[in-house]
């Protein structure tokens, strides 16, 4: 895989580092965790998931709070965070009470619903050249990665620097309404026969960001998750305006999500996870989150100078090369697949496809 054509400063990684350091600190002093959205006998809650195993009930132990996934991210360094860690130690010590086995509940997307879903397009060199000659993804004739002819800064959104030689972020908008849970089926919509998957790092927001930078956007993330952002190559019958990112994105059931979201303390460094993605157990993608052209941080900084960012949104941030579509011949999901995207120290999301 090659190297991601960074040009980030040695200020901004500087910066970076300082958090990335402070976090894993603030980690090693209490034990590890994942946060969940649950349900057991019809009562929806979110909890604490210990080993894997084991989920605390953090309503029923914190007098009714909080409602859902948003506020508990929006609470979390208000003094949440405090009570889940004595929560986690004390059922680390032996106490018993509101906690609950993980396989007798049903697990449900961390997050329902995020407000905003933003994805990043070709963020992978060896992705883009995998998809070279699909002129809406990868443009025939040039690098993927390297900036088009042309390529000039965003004003007010995008300022390139004279020595930076990649293109620029694409993103687009994924429809919350397509978010499912692990273990959920994606569905193959009617008709449509060329459905495809991206296995991706899901940021999640947890301050409100606008127009923050990169060596600021740690300040504003929460947490990470999965994404598979299930893709239907299929096309709308017509060139009109190019590609049809609703079609491509947002049917039913296209974004699975989760299983847990791990507090950004216990993740070092998000610019550094391997990645691994099955299907049937085969593996079909394997990288690290080090290959990204542009990383999580330089997204954030992207997508928070165009709208502001609230928490509890979700920013997949790109796939390594592997997918479907890619292959020679294609390889396109169907009914009874079973797809495993795991992500170092964040989890696997697990889906079946179904018809």
């Amino acid at each position: 895989m090659s190297a991601p054509m960074s040009a980030i400063s040695t200020r901004t990684i500087a910066a970076i580092a300082t958090l990335a350091v402070a976090g894993s600190a603030a980690a090693a002093d209490s034990p590890q965790f994942k946060l969940g959205t649950f349900e057991k006998d019809g009562r929806r809650f979110v909890g604490i998931v210990v080993r894997d195993s084991h989920v605390i009930d953090l309503p029923a132990a914190n007098n009714g709070r909080p409602h859902d996934m948003k506020e508990l991210i929006a609470q979390y360094d208000q003094g949440l965070r405090r009570k889940i860690v004595e929560l986690v130690a004390a059922e680390a010590g032996g106490a018993k009470a509101n906690v609950l086995e993980l396989k007798a509940l049903k697990v449900l997307p961390p997050i329902m619903y995020p407000t905003t879903m933003l994805n990043t397009a070709v963020n992978y060199v060896e992705h883009g050249r995998e998809m070279a000659g699909s002129p809406s993804i990868s443009p025939p004739g040039n690098e993927p990665g390297a900036a088009l002819p042309g390529t000039v800064s965003a004003p007010g959104i995008w300022e390139r620097r004279a020595d930076d030689r990649r293109w620029n972020p694409y993103m687009f908008l994924k429809a919350p309404s397509a978010v499912i849970a692990d273990g959920e089926s994606v569905r193959l919509p009617v008709g449509r026969t060329q459905i495809d998957w991206e296995c991706e790092l899901a940021v999640v927001i947890g301050k409100t960001a606008a127009r923050v930078s990169s060596a600021d956007a740690a300040n504003s993330i929460f947490g990470y998750t999965i994404e598979n952002d299930v893709s239907d190559r299929g096309g709308r019958g017509d060139s009109r305006s190019g590609s049809d990112w609703l079609i491509g994105k947002s049917h039913d059931t296209f974004a699975p999500l989760g299983p847990f979201i791990v507090p950004k303390e216990f993740v070092a460094d998000p610019r550094n996870l391997s990645i691994r993605f099955t299907l049937n157990g085969e593996t079909m993608q394997q990288g690290s989150t080090a290959a990204m052209i542009h990383d999580v941080f330089e997204q954030v900084q992207y997508a928070s100078n165009i709208l502001t960012l609230r928490p509890g949104d979700v920013l997949a941030t790109g796939t390594p090369p592997g997918v479907g579509s890619g292959r020679k011949p294609p390889i396109f999901l169907k009914d009874g697949d079973k797809m495993a995207c795991t992500y170092e120290g964040v989890g696997t999301l697990r889906n079946a496809v179904t018809r």
